[in-house]
């Protein structure tokens, strides 16, 4: 049994509530989604209606209209179950359209269903509920994000991090899977392995007719071994005997079922020096390791391929922790990665809707020189004031600044600072 963490994404959906006609929340399985709406909904006095239960599904598939005109705010469970129930939210949102009417929660991204997106455009508010990320599992309020946005400066402090290399692996393999952190190692390798396999077997079932079904396990699985570096779709289709085609098909699949996420490259640079092809990280640091089939005690090796791999994993990593500060945050116009033909990077960019950038590099290191801050700097010299701050992330133990608006911060003052 988990022991109870206070989400900070719980916050914004009840302020949000206020603003949005519908407010839908999307996510992986078991990442706590029901748990938020069964909060909403207790605050507020009303009842869960769970289309994960068979014959909820049934009845509200006969007659979707007597559920949508209850009590607001209506709060409706896994809505991809029962689709149809969106047309009916449609129409009782033209009768009165309010702010507060509905919270959804669904484990398919909800663009993944066309006729659902249109239903409601222009009418509902998609957040996205990650897994637990490492401030919540430490109870600590993570302030990172805002504090680059705001005074990078500031992140430079006397302690030192007394986090180690062990301690970052140990972190990165458990992942914040609500289900999955609380295990012993083989307990939560079980967990991993039931958790992908229910994933590929039931909920891509539900959501389209694959016929060569048998081979996205091992789609998924090189995927992984690809997680943080740009994503070569050909080389992936080939590894498993797929179609470029089928591969992209299979991938998208993937991307709406919340198993990975491709990474665009961030579009404002000049584009006769940017790469235009996506990065791909597995949504979750522990499902990669389990999926690359590597233990803590493998990563502790100093081997090349341990060394490659943690470097890999490290980035995954630290991105879908950035990502979580992403989701909780109000003023993010974009998010992607940029990286020139000529192999200078910045493994996170973040654009604010005033323009200005966070641009974010990591290093799976604990000594960090201005070679690793060329793509920072290449960066910062295209994009002049536009450019705000550039972080080095690493697994050193000091804080400080580079050179000019670019700073090294060890990687545990993501849930620290």
């Amino acid at each position: 049994m988990t022991r109870f963490v206070d989400r900070r994404i719980a916050t914004g959906v009840l302020d949000r509530l206020g603003d949005e006609p519908v407010m839908a929340l999307q996510g992986p399985r078991t990442v706590g989604k029901s748990t938020l709406l069964a909060e909403v909904a207790r605050r507020h006095g009303v009842e869960v209606i769970d289309l994960d239960q068979p014959a909820v599904r049934d009845a509200v598939s006969v007659d979707p209209a007597a559920f949508v005109a209850g009590p607001a705010p209506v709060c409706i469970d896994e809505f991809q179950k029962a689709p149809v129930i969106l047309d009916a939210i449609k129409a009782e949102l033209n009768r009165r359209l309010e702010p507060g009417r509905f919270v959804i929660t669904g484990s398919t991204r909800f663009d993944a269903l066309p006729t659902a997106a249109q239903a409601l455009t222009g009418r509902i508010h998609i957040i996205d509920v990650l897994p637990f990320s490492q401030g919540e599992l430490a109870a600590h309020h993570e302030q990172f994000l805002s504090i680059v946005l705001s005074d990078p400066a500031s992140l430079v402090a006397a302690q030192r991090s007394t986090t180690t290399r062990a301690g970052y692996i140990d972190r990165l393999c458990a992942g914040g899977m609500p289900l999955a952190v609380a295990r012993t190692p083989q307990g939560r390798r079980r967990w991993f392995d039931d958790y992908v396999r229910m994933s590929l077997e039931r909920d891509v079932r539900d959501l389209a007719k694959v016929r060569q079904g048998a081979l996205m396990p091992a789609l998924l699985r090189r995927l992984a071994g690809q997680t943080a570096q740009v994503l070569n779709m050909a080389q992936a289709a080939r590894s498993v005997g797929l179609t470029a085609a089928t591969a992209e098909t299979y991938t998208r699949l993937l991307e709406d079922l919340f198993l990975i996420r491709r990474l665009d490259a961030w579009g404002r640079t000049l584009r006769s020096r940017a790469v235009a092809s996506p990065k791909v990280h597995v949504l979750d640091s522990g499902v990669a390791a389990r999926l690359m089939g590597v233990t803590p005690q493998r990563l502790a090796r100093l081997d090349p391929a341990a060394l490659v791999e943690f470097g890999h994993l490290f980035e995954t990593f630290v991105v879908g922790e950035m990502f979580k500060q992403v989701s909780w945050a109000d003023d993010i116009a974009s998010v992607g990665h940029w990286r020139t033909h000529d192999g200078q990077e910045a493994d996170l960019v973040i654009e604010r809707v005033d323009g200005s950038i966070v641009a974010i590099e990591v290093k799976a290191a604990s000594r960090v020189d201005r070679r690793d801050a060329r793509g920072l700097r290449a960066l910062r010299e295209t994009l002049g004031d536009a450019f705000f701050a550039g972080v080095v992330i690493s697994t050193g133990e000091m804080s400080y600044r580079l050179e000019d608006r670019i700073w090294v911060v060890p990687a545990d003052r993501l849930w620290n600072a």
